[in-house]
């Protein structure tokens, strides 16, 4: 008799299997046990919704977006879906620390064909799965909210896609020049000032001028304005700047990650 076959498969086999889907398959497994935490990342743009948006949105009335009018909800609400994509990407990637540092999981996994490269692109696969989770589900509560004015809105999530692929990929990369636990400060120093000023609270025009450029720096600014034109239906040849920035952020972002990681696990 045949001895059955005990390994259990997370995903699909692929032809010719990228092999960083295997770091992704031991993250859905080893998440099984902290779905409250998962899931808890969700919550906090929507509550920066109903407190600004609804709250303080009473006070401000409505916004000019590219010659429209529109509530000042429906303002702040794109902004909140471009900051979820961030938080869930870049608070994910931070748990790459522990694994590099502590626990030493990659150590074990270049020992096998897994290269540092698909090491790194499979964590930036993950860290983007729960930006897109978070994504997804705030999305669904802007069109339960009447926020969303054009059916360009559906291009949204994969906007923010783009906006989790950029800073899942500089989260690791950063990720990997930590030496202790206190260095997550540094990242909320970065975080909270992106947060509070790339126009997600107020239209960029209200900042001083010297702000505006610095601004333009932002990451999420350019994710914000993506995604704020299509939920809105206002297109303008600029997001393929919006686009094209996010792209190469990403990109030099995963080519860090995959050599720092190199440099570490094999110094």
């Amino acid at each position: 008799m045949t001895a059955p076959n005990l390994t259990m498969r997370v995903l699909p086999p692929l032809p010719r299997r990228w092999r960083g889907s295997y770091l992704v398959e031991r993250n859905i497994v080893a998440t099984k046990s902290f779905w409250p935490v998962l899931i808890s990342g969700f919550f906090e743009p929507v509550f920066y919704l109903f407190a600004i948006g609804i709250g303080v949105g009473q006070l401000v009335g409505d916004v000019e977006v590219g010659g429209m009018v529109v509530s000042y909800q429906a303002f702040v609400a794109p902004a909140m879906l471009a900051a979820s994509a961030m938080n869930g990407a870049v608070f994910e990637s931070g748990n790459m620390f522990f694994k590099l540092r502590y626990v030493k999981v990659y150590d074990g996994i270049i020992a096998t064909p897994v290269t540092p490269s698909e090491v790194a692109s499979g964590e930036i696969a993950w860290t983007l799965a729960r930006g897109a989770m978070y994504s997804a589900a705030f999305l669904v509560v802007m069109y339960v909210m009447g926020l969303v004015s054009s059916p360009l809105g559906l291009l949204a999530f994969p906007a923010s896609l783009l906006i989790g692929f950029a800073f899942g990929a500089l989260g690791a990369a950063a990720t990997t020049w930590m030496k202790s636990v206190q260095d997550y400060d540094l990242v909320n120093l970065v975080i909270l000032p992106l947060f509070l000023f790339s126009a997600t609270m107020y239209p960029l025009d209200v900042y001083p001028p010297l702000l505006q450029k610095i601004t333009w720096l932002s990451p999420l600014f350019h994710g914000v304005v993506l995604v704020r034109g299509l939920t809105l239906g206002v297109l303008d040849w600029t997001m393929l700047i919006n686009i094209t920035y996010l792209t190469v952020l990403g990109i030099i972002g995963s080519i860090i990650t995959s050599r720092r990681i190199a440099h570490v696990l094999l110094k």
